[in-house]
């Protein structure tokens, strides 16, 4: 092979990984926003968990049906706090959050992490059906209402109901898929230095303690309260990263 064809030759493989790079430079920019967007979500959902620990230790959750309809008569906004009105707007960022995860490691696994996101979204999904907070405020502005024990007993019963719901299948269903998409993310993530192995871990031990829904007893109740320990740990690093990454 002459000289020249040779340079020719290298100067073509130059060429072809310039516009490879170009064109990975240029698919990671098109996601810089949602990063940004993803990095926000995450940071939201830190704020939100203090707040919500607050509420719970300050007003704790009652006991008894004819206990939530007192709650939400006396108070309605501590009443829909105490049924997770924030926990559903932390299921709606969290969305965002796997968005942006699944954007920053695709290229680590994209099966495995277009599994984690489907997880994610199947969870978000089916949270929404257990949520069951305004429905319990309406009916205790029923039950206020109520001008006969008949009336009275259907709204207690009524409200039994939501609340078997509430705490029923399918918010543990959403808890467990969440906690294996926490699983799957954090394994891709000790694939790939982008988030580090610190995240990596702590996204683990989060999602191995979140297997347990809070529902199973209180062996569930306390891993569900040990597993804040590292969610916490893992909502900074992953925050702080998809914001250098937007």
């Amino acid at each position: 092979m002459s000289a020249a064809r040779e340079n020719q030759l290298i100067a073509n493989s130059e060429s072809h990984r310039r516009a490879g790079e170009s064109r990975i430079e240029t698919a990671d920019s098109a996601w810089k926003s949602l990063y940004r967007v993803g990095g926000g979500a995450d940071l939201a959902v830190l704020v939100f968990i203090p707040i919500q620990m607050i509420v719970f230790f300050i007003w704790p959750p009652p006991s008894t049906v004819t206990g939530w309809f007192t709650l939400f008569q006396g108070n309605a906004l501590v009443g829909l706090l105490d049924m997770d009105l924030l926990l559903i707007v932390d299921y709606v960022l969290s969305g965002l959050v796997f968005l942006a995860l699944y954007a920053a490691l695709r290229r680590a696994s994209e099966s495995l992490m277009a599994i984690a996101l489907t997880l994610q979204l199947v969870g978000i999904t089916t949270y929404f059906a257990s949520t069951t907070a305004f429905e319990m405020l309406s009916l205790s502005s029923q039950f206020a209402m109520a001008t006969t024990d008949a009336e009275r007993s259907t709204l207690l019963a009524a409200g039994q109901a939501m609340l078997a719901i509430w705490q029923g299948t399918a918010f543990d269903v959403s808890y467990i898929l969440g906690a294996v998409a926490q699983l799957i993310v954090s394994a891709v993530m000790l694939r790939t230095g982008i988030f580090g192995t610190a995240a990596a871990y702590a996204g683990l031990l989060s999602g191995a303690a979140m297997l347990v829904p809070p529902t199973a007893g209180t062996v569930g109740l306390v891993l569900s309260l040990v597993s804040l320990v590292p969610l916490v740990a893992w909502l900074i690093l992953v925050a702080r990263r998809l914001l250098r990454l937007g």
